[in-house]
């Protein structure tokens, strides 16, 4: 003879699915095996082909589980453990009901089963009811017999566990684990205690966190899935602040290269988790300068350089870039000390020069005259063997272009004697210096082409005073 129990419900989640309902069963079998530290669970279809088995071997469930109440064995048991309430089961039970499926429960306790009956006292109210058959049976475990539930429900609840999912762990941290993507188009999601709660399809990694806080424990109590993210947030930063692995750190690193693209995935979008791609991106590749976005407007003929010599440009916010702690990180400024301190002249006086070279040299004011520059006025213009100290680019040195004409106020002009092998190299590199030192701008910048422009005509202007009859133009 059967006895009932009242669950007191009478609609509960009424936007649960039958697949819902499965996964608080597989949840409370997960819990079990943890807890009892017995064999692994069983899923499979019953023999008859009416339904589906879910068997764990724990202790097998009783009467009183069927109560909403803490479970101190849940709340102070291994790490790992799904429920903690009670909460689950009923509202699966409900679910089943609502949906035409029939549980049949056996333990080693009875046998139990669910019914709508009237409310003792009450009896124009019903309610669910556990029907107990303490009848003890020779088992072991806890076997749910959902008869009616179809291979498609029991698929998509065992979908949102981790344990049941083809996935790659990159990385263990003590809050929880970084995982490959886990959705059939590569999306990820993320799980706490192995369970999915949210897609996340802008993550670069899935997630599992395996240590909750308070936070995230109240929110996971009842509705399972779709928890806002602002409940896990906190805990992916910590597993990725924590991650060592060059797996997982090299792809952080990848997203800091990709970042002006936009296309870049939500964690790096974090400060922190930024500065860690950041950081190791500086320690893994050499060939990377830091700019700000002011460096970066400000100073296009360095820029310019920097892409000529293979150099990646990331540009950084001021807050980025001052908090890059890797020493062997390359920023603007090491760039430019690194830049003038690799020029090393070995200055050749005229009357060294050969004679093919000292008549082409002798030529630098009528030159300069072409464009508007005195005698007085220009600036000194010297020629030396070397303007860069001769680098081999595989020891690591940010130096692999080789100038051939250089410009300050400070020492003037500066042109590599190779040029002086021909009157038209050594005149474009003159003027082109020239015209620096005229307009004060750098090279790719507005001011600098119409400096270069003007020249041109002015030298126009001479050759055709020279060809034109007298009196034309």
């Amino acid at each position: 003879m059967s006895t009932q129990f009242d669950l007191n419900i009478e609609e509960v989640l009424e936007n649960w699915e039958v697949y819902h309902a499965i996964r608080e069963v597989i949840s409370n079998a997960l819990d079990e095996k943890l807890i009892t530290d017995s064999q692994d669970i069983e899923i499979y279809p019953d023999q008859n082909g009416e339904g589906f088995h879910i068997r764990d071997f724990g202790r097998g469930i009783n009467i009183s589980h069927f109560t909403q109440n803490e479970n101190p064995e849940k709340i102070g048991g291994p790490s790992g453990i799904i429920g903690r309430f009670g909460v689950g089961m009923l509202d699966a039970l409900a679910t089943f009901h609502r949906n035409g499926i029939t549980p049949v429960i056996k333990s080693p306790h009875g046998t139990f089963t669910i019914a709508m009956s009237p409310k003792e006292g009450f009896n124009d109210i019903e309610t669910l009811h556990v029907l107990f058959d303490d009848q003890i049976q020779e088992m072991e475990g806890t076997d749910f017999y959902l008869i009616g539930v179809t291979e498609k429900q029991i698929s998509d609840a065992k979908d949102l566990f981790l344990k049941f999912l083809d996935t790659e762990i990159l990385e263990e941290t003590k809050f929880g684990s970084v995982i490959s993507p886990t959705g059939d188009d590569d999306s990820n999601r993320v799980f706490i205690n192995g369970v999915l709660v949210n897609e996340e399809v802008d993550f670069l990694f899935s997630y599992n966190i395996t240590s909750l806080t308070k936070e995230m424990r109240k929110a996971f109590n009842r509705e399972r899935s779709h928890v806002g993210r602002s409940v896990y947030q906190k805990r992916v930063k910590s597993i990725l602040c924590s991650s060592k692995s060059k797996t997982v750190l090299s792809q952080l690193a990848n997203q800091i290269r990709i970042r002006s693209t936009g296309l870049q995935c939500e964690e790096i979008r974090w400060a922190d988790i930024a500065q860690i791609g950041i950081n190791y991106l500086a320690e893994s590749d050499n060939m990377v300068i830091f700019v700000t976005e002011q460096e970066s407007i400000n100073n296009p003929d360095e820029i310019e350089r920097m892409k000529i010599e293979g150099y990646q440009i990331i540009v950084t916010s001021d807050n980025d870039n001052k908090r890059i702690n890797n020493s062997n990180a390359t920023n603007f400024q090491d760039y430019v000390h690194s830049w003038n301190d690799s020029f090393a002249f070995d200055f050749i006086e005229e009357n060294n020069l050969n004679d093919n070279e000292r008549l082409i040299f002798q030529e630098t004011d009528r030159i300069l005259g072409f464009v508007g520059w005195s005698a007085d006025e220009r600036p000194s213009v010297r020629i030396s063997n070397t303007l860069q100290n001769e680098i081999d680019s595989t020891s690591g040195s940010i130096v692999t272009l080789k100038a051939i004409g250089v410009y300050s106020p400070s020492f003037g002009i500066i042109i590599k004697r190779s040029e002086l092998s021909s009157f038209s190299s050594y005149a474009s590199v003159l003027l082109h210096e020239a015209a620096h030192a005229s307009s004060g701008a750098t090279d790719a910048t507005r001011k600098f082409e119409t400096e270069l422009t003007e020249y041109l005509g002015r030298v126009a202007n001479v050759a055709f005073d020279n060809i034109l009859p007298e009196g034309e133009e």
